[in-house]
């Protein structure tokens, strides 16, 4: 397998669970917002022959280009199903690791992108400073809504780490950065799950 990415980008969470799950890889970094004659360059023809849209994450296996983190993650999970990354042998635990996978990226996840758009990422013409204060509505919202689906345990799904905790500590984690208001509860899960060794050494790639 071949992972492509950038820092802390969505790409993060895929680097993460490949640690996690002991899968062989390679991880190349890729520059956004560069010239495309650079060979690492998001806009080079090399990379966009594999990811149109030149972001981050790609994953190539084999023949096959993933380019959607959650699909990645996906993939990981049931390529190495002895991690437990993915819940693989209870249906009901499935369908709830499914909801909320589901919950961190329509809602949980949307406030700090469209925080990120309007203030660096879309043309300034196209920015809409106003929505800022939409975001952390939405974010606080998102976050009261989530303190009603997880309980209080270590893990969010079935007493074990799995993809779920990775999106959330990485969530978290991004909305810390750019200055959302999180509850300590989920201040400790961030801190927690980032003292992993799996963490630790994707985020060493990465620095």
């Amino acid at each position: 397998m071949k992972l492509y990415g950038m820092q802390q980008s969505r790409s993060f969470r895929c680097l993460w669970a490949l640690e996690e799950s002991g899968l062989e890889y390679d991880y190349i970094p890729i520059k956004l917002r560069v010239s495309e004659e650079e060979p690492d360059s998001a806009q080079n023809p090399a990379y966009l022959s594999i990811n149109v849209q030149g972001k981050v994450p790609t994953l190539v296996d084999g023949e096959m280009i993933l380019t959607e983190s959650v699909a990645i993650l996906n993939h990981i999970g049931r390529s190495a199903p002895e991690s437990g990354l993915l819940p693989l042998d209870n249906i009901r635990i499935q369908a709830k690791h499914d909801e909320l996978v589901s919950f961190v990226l329509a809602e949980l996840e949307q406030p700090l992108w469209s925080k990120g758009k309007h203030t660096f990422a879309l043309p300034e013409e196209q920015r809409i400073p106003a929505m800022l204060e939409t975001a952390k509505f939405e974010f606080a919202k998102a976050v009261h809504t989530l303190e009603h689906l997880i309980n209080e345990n270590e893990f969010a799904v079935a007493e074990k780490f799995s993809i779920v905790d990775i999106l959330l500590a990485q969530t978290f984690n991004w909305a810390m950065r750019f200055e959302f208001d999180v509850p300590k509860r989920f201040v400790d899960l961030r801190d927690n799950h980032y003292k992993r060794p799996s963490a630790e050494r994707a985020l060493k790639l990465v620095s």
